[in-house]
């Protein structure tokens, strides 16, 4: 299987699979995440500001998926989460994924978004120490299942850490406490993040594994429900909550803050109790492929 496996990711048809996921994932939001904004559209106020700036935002999808172009000028961080069967080479695999992003990046689907933070140079091709961000799992199918992400800046500036408790915001180590601390994230973020939003929090963990759990949180589709009751019942508060703060579309006004809340929980060490929030804004880019055996592809998800 590991012959098989690596001479796969040597044939074009793969690298040609993950360009295409790059380019849609550029260039066409997922059908859950278009229809919660035909939804927030249609539920405020006609004539509003926030009905235009949801008026727009639905132009602009439309204008991007029949002109094949970027959705946002910042085409973000892409970040590849990858489920591999046993004996794949995750160097070669890695290697796959930089050329797909540098091939989007001389077509003009990704903007020149590396830069090295010690000389400020841009790379040129999106391509650098870490960029893109690429996550492995192993599992036990044979097909290579890949989704990826393009996060934008603006909102990953609002994201945050907490540690519990936290005096300012009256948050004690428990589900109320994160409750307070996540919609204090939302209060904070106003109109930076491009709202309305999608939350992926994660409870527990240390802080680099709640980032990146917090991530994972943001595949989720928007409509299921978590499988944890508890974290359930507190997604659907946090929305619906959120969505009562008045900071609407772009932080201009409205009744949609934000379009879904997505929870996850790491174990964590007795002495820490942090809750870690990363803010999408409401162009969340991603999308997720299934690449067989034999190089045939299809988008899954």
């Amino acid at each position: 299987m590991q012959c098989d496996s690596n001479n796969r990711l040597n044939q074009p048809a793969f690298g040609e699979a993950l360009f295409d996921l790059v380019r849609r994932t550029a260039c066409e939001l997922p059908e859950d995440v278009e229809a919660a904004l035909k939804r927030a559209h249609d539920d405020e106020a006609p004539e509003s500001t926030a009905r235009v700036i949801l008026a727009t935002f639905l132009e602009n999808m439309a204008l991007a998926r029949e002109k094949q172009v970027p959705l946002c000028q910042d085409t973000g961080m892409p970040m590849f989460f990858i489920h591999h069967p046993p004996g794949l080479s995750l160097r070669v695999m890695r290697r796959v994924c930089e050329e797909a992003v540098a091939r989007a990046t001389r077509e003009q689907y990704l903007r020149h978004n590396a830069v090295d933070p010690l000389t400020g140079v841009n790379s040129g091709n999106n391509v650098g120490k870490g960029f893109p961000a690429v996550f492995f799992e192993e599992g036990d199918d044979e097909a290579v299942e890949v989704a990826l992400m393009l996060k934008g800046g603006g909102s990953e500036n609002v994201g945050r850490q907490y540690s519990l408790p936290d005096d300012a915001l009256k948050a004690g180590r428990d589900l109320e406490g994160v409750r307070r601390v996540v919609l204090g994230a939302v209060r904070r973020a106003e109109g930076k993040g491009c709202p309305p939003g999608i939350l992926g929090i994660c409870i527990g963990g240390d802080r680099g594994s709640g980032y990146l759990h917090s991530k994972h949180q943001l595949l989720r589709p928007l409509g299921d429900v978590n499988p944890d009751p508890a974290l359930a019942a507190l997604e659907e508060r946090i929305l619906r909550e959120a969505n009562t703060l008045g900071i609407g579309p772009l932080g201009l006004g409205g009744k949609t803050t934000l379009l879904g809340v997505k929870i996850g929980a790491l174990h964590r060490v007795p002495a820490c109790y942090f809750v870690t929030v990363t803010y999408m804004c409401w162009e969340h880019r991603r999308r997720a492929i299934r690449i067989e055996s034999d190089g045939a592809y299809r988008f899954i998800g």
